[in-house]
């Protein structure tokens, strides 16, 4: 496929735009993947632009698989660019920490006016790196954000536990569920030594026009389940104007992608995933604040990028 390569030195921001090549007005910011040319990305793509949608795949920075003061103006200077290329509308997707970035960014740029957030926090939190340093593969940064805007880091949860022993709780509770990861002892303490303040929770009310929130009980990263419910009751008692739905699973772990990405990544064993990951379909819950135009999905796929159901406003 061909793809416009951006770096951050010389563009403004890390990532490749994927022209639908029928045409279209309109793109989608993803950031799925470590970047924005792998595997996951590429897959990304190719089922997104079947459903006649630009794409501009991102990333934090190439062979940067942390996420430590990323500057929210990267995403500012990609929707300039995009709205320069004829791309009249403007949507962003992310997962986990990208789904978190994700709402962080639309609460900031009203150019973006669809969002989907899979297995997001509903607030910024310490900033972390990942790799290799005395043992461990991951650890958290003194003194940085997830996000900076004008080089000023967000506000932020501290975590409670620090090098070493930020990864040494992450490996130790991943031994004992047997999880190929499991990182939500880690929020969860963190979450009862520093609670969030008003300052560290994303201001989703700034939303404009849709969102969508993707989660599952089951997740063992972070209690996404709790997050989403939260963020259903911030939109209740604050002023706004976008159109949400919320869809919390009880299986589904922290990969909550769509079916038909989810078969494009995996052509061989997807059907046995999916059934897995999506076996509490039944369990959706709508939000109250969007009273209008709800059609419940069949699975996930048919509600978080179905693009041709739900167009970018």
């Amino acid at each position: 496929m061909k793809r416009i390569h951006f770096d951050a030195e010389t563009d403004g921001f890390y990532g490749a735009y994927w022209a639908c090549p029928g045409g279209a007005d309109s793109a989608l910011i993803t950031m799925l993947g470590d970047d924005p040319e792998d595997y996951m990305a590429r897959s990304a793509v190719k089922w997104i632009i079947r459903q006649g949608i630009n794409v501009l795949t991102m990333s934090p920075g190439k062979k940067d698989y942390g996420h430590h003061n990323y500057p929210l103006e990267r995403i500012e200077k990609a929707i300039t660019w995009l709205r320069a290329h004829g791309n009249r509308k403007i949507a962003i997707a992310g997962a986990s920490t990208t789904g978190t970035l994700a709402l962080t960014a639309a609460a900031m740029f009203p150019e973006i006016t669809l969002t989907i957030a899979m297995t997001p926090s509903d607030f910024v939190w310490q900033g972390f790196m990942q790799g290799k340093k005395d043992g461990c593969k991951e650890w958290p940064i003194e003194g940085e954000s997830l996000f900076a805007y004008h080089g000023k880091p967000l506000p932020y949860m501290p975590f409670c536990y620090q090098h070493p022993d930020y990864w040494n709780c992450i490996a130790a509770e991943t031994k004992r569920t047997g999880d190929m990861i499991n990182s939500r002892k880690l929020f969860d303490d963190s979450e009862a030594a520093h609670p969030i303040q008003p300052e560290e929770f994303i201001p989703i009310e700034n939303i404009q026009e849709r969102l969508l929130l993707i989660g599952a009980e089951d997740d063992v990263l972070w209690d996404t389940g709790k997050y989403i419910r939260r963020m259903e009751a911030r939109l209740a008692k604050r002023a706004h104007t976008c159109r949400a739905e919320a869809v919390v699973y009880p299986h589904g772990t922290h990969f909550v992608f769509p079916e038909g990405m989810l078969k494009t990544m995996l052509p061989v064993g997807a059907d046995l995933f999916v059934r897995l990951a999506f076996q509490g379909q039944k369990n959706i819950r709508r939000m109250q604040t969007d009273p209008s135009g709800y059609r419940p999905p069949h699975a996930i796929g048919h509600s978080v990028m179905e693009m041709r159901s739900i167009k970018i406003p």
